[in-house]
């Protein structure tokens, strides 16, 4: 057990078996006739669905994929942009009622029917190997699964019927008969006939061992009728305690812990406790010890309790795995090539151990020439007058002759020990002499130490590659820079100019005339306003009250000042219309449209824009006039934002998993980013500006162009340029 950065992580079981499932789905028919809301998938591995039943508070149903499937009401962050998955189960669940929840036979398979308008649908959750979540329609198609999967009996994907794998058996069907026969087909011991051809698992069928008071060991078959029948009785019991018992039991490693979580009423204090969870079941499992063990309301809160805390970060984790893909953290490549080094350390031990064992036994056999000599003849001998399969019957007499292989022509045979008796065994072939075949193993010592000189070099060039790794890393960190990707589809607004404002809103504008086309027809909603510096051929921009981005609180440690950052479409809640945003923000849009225009490039140290409602532009004309491409008209009273200065910042954010730089202005990029630098119009050709930042940060130089006002520019460093 070890603390990760997001909740514990454990040793302790995390599939959920048979006897869980039943006890999870009697808990989950208590959600009956909820209504589902919204479903989310945080993380690849996970998906929650939002049910909310009538007149008590919402609860999360938490499926971690493969392992379990729980009720949690916890805070947890979600994803801004739902997943493909996610929108599928919003869009034909939303506000549907659940009706039903049942177990698929004894099977680690949960069906949820849900109704609504338009007809039922069901939710399958299989719990078993990777797991699925699949959405069904009503006559059982599969509308669609969270993983396309083909196995030799079924194919989960869409549009072909769902059918579930074959049925296990079934334990609550074992009668005294169907026991015997188990038993006495089995050449197991017990505790294996229990768990695998019973269906109970390793776990209950410990505990039943334990009630009946039977020896795990015991073979199956080999129990007299006394001992088979306190095992069906053991077996009755805990399948009526599983049925009837509402509460489930929670164990921990030692009496302490056990105390400390009884004292503490405090979430975060259980949340840092969890780790010491050794074992949760819905029912008294007698092999464990009672007194480590406490009563719990729900199997549900078993999970939450032992789980939640790490399943809630989900989110987090995810955006921290993107980071790691990126480059922003070369834990995994460190990861890979340390496994790669172990590996290599053990096959050099390997080879070094196996060539010492054959060095040892091609001595023994010249030690031993004439016992080999004689064993040789003999079987020679007996080999030129019978065949080999009629040999290898009568060898299994004689104490110094084992097995043969007639493919190879080879047999086993055994050296004398101290005392005269059978001891090390050596392969022998048979058309070859005692000396040939001792070469052999001499010969084969001889490659194995050359494959571990081979095996040393190449553990040299992988811990030359991770001192290399680490010093390239810890080189990248001091100097702040990020590995950027080369990428073939890109943000809707990086087509643009586009620049963050205060909130996170987003201002875009055109490069050219037909981009400034595209902005007004696509980009320019009823609620945002066009903003249009006070020069002729400036970018048409659209300040969106909706569109823009949300920093998340979580800043990545190896690479300080970098921030994290989500696309959201949801900003100016409670504001109808974009003229109701805050003053500082209209200013700041008026001020980077002008830095978008050919007024950076004037020599000029300030200059003017407007802004004004949407309703206000347009491409109709007065009679016999006409207007070129990229071209608008603005009829009506303007907005002024006068002596507005032309110099913008930037700084470094990873925008949905991806490092891009950020531009705003200078007020905005130095509130948001902790390293950053200061752009003004100057002499120095900005492709050459491009190349100075993309060198010093990491990131792509075309990403870092498109992003530079249009002309020549000189920078002011604050942090982001810093030299390793």
């Amino acid at each position: 057990m070890k603390d990760g950065a997001y909740g514990t992580v454990r040793d302790m079981r995390e599939q959920a078996s048979s006897f869980d499932v039943a006890r999870i789905v009697r808990e989950l028919s208590s959600m009956i006739g909820a209504r589902a809301r919204k479903a989310y998938q945080p993380h690849y591995e996970q998906v929650v669905i939002r049910l909310n039943p009538k007149g008590s508070p919402s609860s999360d149903l938490v499926i971690v994929s493969g392992r379990r499937l729980y009720l949690s009401q916890r805070d947890r962050p979600m994803p801004s942009q739902p997943s493909q998955f996610a929108m599928v189960l919003r869009k034909h669940l939303n506000n549907s009622r659940l009706i039903d929840v049942e177990q698929l036979g004894f099977d680690r398979i949960v069906s949820m029917t849900f109704e609504h308008g338009s007809g039922k649908l069901k939710l399958i959750i299989e719990l078993f190997r990777d797991g699925n979540v699949l959405l069904l329609d009503e006559e059982g198609i599969i509308i669609q699964p969270l993983t396309h999967a083909k196995y030799a009996s079924r194919s989960l994907k869409r549009g072909v019927k769902y059918i579930p794998p074959p049925a296990a058996v079934d334990p609550r069907e074992i009668n005294r008969e169907k026991l015997d026969k188990l038993l006495d087909e089995s050449d197991d011991d017990l505790i294996r006939t229990l768990a695998a051809r019973g269906n109970l698992g390793r776990i209950y069928g410990s505990a039943i061992c334990a009630s009946a008071d039977l020896e795990e060991n015991l073979k199956a078959k080999d129990l007299n009728d006394e001992q088979r029948e306190i095992l069906d009785t053991a077996i009755i019991n805990l399948l009526e305690e599983l049925a009837n018992n509402n509460s489930s039991r929670m164990w921990f490693e030692n009496k302490e812990m056990v105390e400390k979580w009884n004292k503490t009423t405090d979430s975060k204090e259980k949340d840092e406790l969890s780790g010491e969870i050794k074992e949760i079941a819905p029912i008294d499992l007698r092999y464990l010890d009672k007194e480590l063990s406490i009563d719990i309301p729900t199997l549900c809160s078993g999970y939450d309790a032992a789980f939640g805390s790490h399943d809630a970060s989900a989110f987090i984790r995810r955006e921290e795995e993107k980071l790691v893909k990126i480059g922003q953290d070369d834990g995994e490549k460190k990861a890979k090539l340390e496994r790669r080094a172990d590996q290599q350390r053990n096959a050099i031990e390997r080879f070094l151990s196996q060539a010492a064992i054959n060095q040892e036994l091609g001595k023994a056999m010249q030690d031993n020439w004439p016992h080999l000599e004689t064993i040789m003849k003999q079987f020679n001998d007996a080999i030129s007058k019978f065949t080999w399969q009629e040999v290898s019957e009568k060898v299994r007499e004689i104490q110094w002759i084992d097995r043969l292989d007639p493919k190879k022509r080879t047999f086993v045979a055994f050296l004398p020990d101290e005392e005269g008796e059978p001891g090390a065994s050596v392969t022998l072939y048979a058309d070859k002499t005692v000396h040939q075949n001792a070469q052999r193993y001499f010969q084969d010592a001889r490659t194995l130490k050359d494959k571990s000189k081979g095996a040393k070099k190449a553990l040299e060039d992988t811990e030359s590659t991770k001192l290399k790794q680490e010093k390239r890393r810890k080189k990248d960190v001091a100097a702040g820079r990020v590995r950027g990707i080369q990428r073939s589809k890109k943000f809707w607004f990086e087509k643009y100019r586009w620049a963050i404002l205060d909130g996170g809103h987003i201002i875009v504008g055109g490069r050219d005339a037909k981009g400034n086309d595209t902005i007004v027809r696509k980009h320019l909603n009823s609620n945002d306003l066009y903003v249009h510096a006070d020069l002729h051929g400036a970018p048409s921009c659209s300040l969106k009250l909706k569109d823009g981005f949300t920093i998340m609180s979580k800043v990545s440690e190896l690479q300080n000042g970098i921030k994290s950052m989500q696309i959201v479409q949801n900003l100016g809640e409670g504001i109808e219309d974009a003229r109701e945003l805050d003053e500082n923000i209209l200013a700041q849009a008026a001020q980077i449209a002008v830095c978008w225009s050919r007024a950076w490039g004037s020599g000029g140290a300030a200059a003017t824009a407007f802004h004004v409602r949407p309703s206000q532009v347009s491409k109709q004309t007065e009679s016999g006039e006409s207007l070129g491409r990229g071209s608008f008209v603005v009829r009506g009273q303007r907005t002024w934002h006068r002596d507005l200065h032309l110099q913008i910042g930037m700084g470094i954010g990873v925008i949905n998993g991806v490092p891009l730089p950020v531009c705003g202005t200078v007020e905005t990029i130095s509130e948001i980013f902790e390293r950053w630098i200061k752009i003004m119009p100057g002499r120095e050709k900005k492709e050459s500006i491009a190349n100075k930042i993309a060198k010093a940060t990491g990131l792509i130089q075309d990403d870092v162009l498109a992003s530079l006002p249009p002309g020549g520019c000189s920078i002011e460093d604050h942090g982001l340029m810093k030299k390793s």
